[in-house]
């Protein structure tokens, strides 16, 4: 796909392609380190304007790609073709006209601080003689504000924090003025709030013309954040194209050797892969154990898509007509306990759920928003023998009823195996195989 022009910089290297040819191509290329090839015969054609992310399991080749597109690697064969120009054939200041990398380990050798850091980036634009410019002052202060780390201009680089050091690094490579920016692993060892922040300034800055290439572990971060990924396995392309396209369920098995479910996430909507526990594969049947998810509002839906693909019988509910995880459970024909839109849980549906909570081998209760409507939900869920509860937000955040909901959610709480979303599916699985200690199929333990 090709992006806005409006932010794209004269580079002052050769002829410039078309505006409509891709910026960067990749043809056949081969690259190998002591008799072992890391890419074999990888092609690749990158629009302007786009943010790629790559891909692929550990040893894949994401970082030797990432080396090789930057001109630090030479390849044994193949062509890195970058706004019309063999980056092999260039001298080094003149590829990093091109492209500006920020590596993945943020330390810098030696105490500069940061605004001298920034600076930095200037260097492939400027002679051994030559002065500090007016463009040199005017493409730091852009680097500075569309990063927002003008504040730590004066400070070591050193007495920065992960996330902070890793934007300084971000504004040093902004200040090289290059039209593509590599990304070497940009979230690793980063907390989600600097991992989240760091992707959206990616995005932004594509957003005014650059076009991202960043090697991201984290599928969920690179299926939310990029235009297109593409997809490396045993040193070739597995898949590219739009996320929804390459990480399908048949590409991630092949690629990862991992048995995962991909469904989308409630919220942002992008797709949303969840690796399931070890043995548990989606051709398994019923007998592998019941669960009952207590949600609403969205908040139970990637776990019902994630539960019926491990192969566990799944009911869900009480929950209102329209609601987004009512609608989850319908499609994939769950046992599903509804009320009318905007009706609390009468004295049928909590009956109704009761049931299913006394036949489950585990309940599931999401991190759901708790009124008066749905609180004989918790008060069911309390009397189950075996709990997983999701947490992601305080309890006080989501109690819209008072004292006695939390009295209850605290009583739930105590008894629960407490997790995170990633946690969900290795927690259902161990508390199912904790309810038949005799060795006997999980639901032969329950009452029907």
């Amino acid at each position: 796909m090709s992006g806005p022009e409006h932010g794209a910089v004269d580079v002052g290297v050769g002829p410039r392609t078309e505006v409509d040819d891709p910026l960067v191509e990749v043809a056949d290329l081969r690259v190998g380190f002591g008799g072992t090839t890391v890419l074999d015969g990888v092609d690749a054609a990158i629009d302007r304007g786009t943010f790629v992310g790559l891909v692929g399991p550990n040893g894949a080749g994401k970082t030797t790609l990432l080396r090789t597109l930057n001109g630090t690697l030479t390849p044994s064969s193949g062509a890195v073709t970058i706004d019309g120009e063999r980056i092999h054939d260039l001298s080094s200041k003149a590829a990093s006209r091109l492209v500006a990398t920020v590596p993945q380990d943020t330390t810098v050798a030696f105490e500069f601080d940061v605004r001298t850091v920034v600076e930095m980036g200037r260097n492939p634009h400027r002679s051994r003689f030559g002065g500090w410019s007016e463009a040199d002052t005017e493409a730091v202060a852009r680097a500075f504000e569309w990063t927002d780390t003008r504040q730590f201009s004066d400070r070591g680089i050193s007495t920065l924090s992960g996330g902070e050091r890793q934007r300084v690094l971000l504004a040093r490579a902004l200040a090289q003025e290059s039209p593509l920016l590599l990304l070497d692993e940009p979230t690793a060892s980063l907390d989600i709030n600097h991992q989240v922040r760091t992707l959206e300034l990616v995005r932004e800055l594509v957003a005014r013309g650059k076009t991202a290439i960043a090697a991201i572990h984290d599928l969920n971060l690179a299926a939310q954040y990029c235009d297109e990924l593409l997809l490396l396995s045993g040193g070739e392309v597995a898949a590219v194209g739009p996320p929804e396209s390459v990480l399908t369920e048949d590409a991630l098995g092949a690629a990862f050797d991992a048995n995962a479910v991909v469904s989308r996430h409630p919220v942002t909507g992008s797709v949303y892969v969840t690796a399931l526990p070890e043995g548990r594969r989606s051709d398994v049947g019923a007998e592998s154990g019941r669960v009952h998810v207590v949600g609403g509002g969205g908040t139970a839906a990637r776990y019902l898509y994630v539960l019926d693909a491990a192969g566990f019988e799944v009911s869900a509910g009480a929950l209102n007509e329209g609601d987004t995880d009512a609608e989850a459970a319908r499609s994939l024909a769950l046992d599903l306990v509804t009320v009318d839109p905007f009706a609390g849980v009468d004295a049928a549906a909590r009956e109704a759920v009761e049931t299913r909570v006394a036949a489950a081998d585990c309940v599931l209760v999401a991190d759901v928003e708790v009124g008066t409507g749905n609180l004989p939900n918790l008060r069911a869920a309390a009397n189950a023998d075996s709990v997983v509860l999701v947490e992601e937000r305080p309890f006080a955040e989501r109690n819209y009823v008072g004292p006695e909901a939390r009295r209850v959610y605290e009583e739930l709480r105590a008894r629960a195996r407490v997790v995170d979303p990633s946690s969900v599916p290795a927690a259902v699985a161990a508390a199912v195989e904790e309810s038949a200690p005799d060795g006997s199929t999980p639901s032969q333990s329950r009452p029907t």
